[in-house]
């Protein structure tokens, strides 16, 4: 058995930097735009249940990133028929910050979505550009509310880089 070939370790960052080569953004006031031109546009949050059912675009369809690929495609526990006959459809991804929805958007490319796009600065920059957002129950979150509930958690001592060594 051949080795492959020496790759250098790749971190979160270079893995997003690599994907954005493929996968389009669109900024929160293109996503409004869309939306209102059109009904037809499907929003995809992919962050965690937990996550979305905080806060969320209205209209939004939740399916968490760990489940992607058998909820775009059929016979799958997991299926979402909307998106699994939907490879023609525009789609807007969407997370957090804007990092997630870039994985997931090219993962959805390299299976036959020609429509989909991220999110560029998730649902916090949605927020910050002052657009409605809803809970669970499908009330509306203001956006004080909305700002506290996606703030960025605090790292934990041990999940930090270990210092180097001298």
């Amino acid at each position: 058995m051949l080795n492959p070939p020496f790759r250098p370790a790749l971190g979160h960052n270079d893995l997003i930097k690599d994907a954005l080569e493929r996968v389009r953004e669109l900024m929160p006031w293109d996503v409004r735009d869309r939306l209102e031109r059109q009904a037809a546009v499907i929003l995809l949050d992919v962050r965690e249940p937990a996550e979305f059912a905080a806060v969320h675009m209205p209209g939004a369809i939740s399916v968490p990133r760990g489940v992607l690929e058998q909820a775009c495609d059929w016979d799958y526990a997991d299926t979402v028929p909307a998106l699994a006959a939907g490879r023609e459809r525009e789609i807007v991804v969407i997370c957090r910050s804007g990092n997630r929805s870039v994985f997931a958007a090219d993962v959805m490319q390299r299976m036959g979505f020609t429509q989909v796009f991220s999110l560029k600065t998730g649902v916090r920059g949605w927020n910050d550009f002052d657009q409605p957002l809803v809970n669970e129950a499908g009330d509306t979150v203001d956006a004080d509310t909305a700002e506290r509930l996606l703030a960025s958690a605090t790292l934990r001592p041990e999940q930090r880089r270990p210092a180097a060594k001298a």
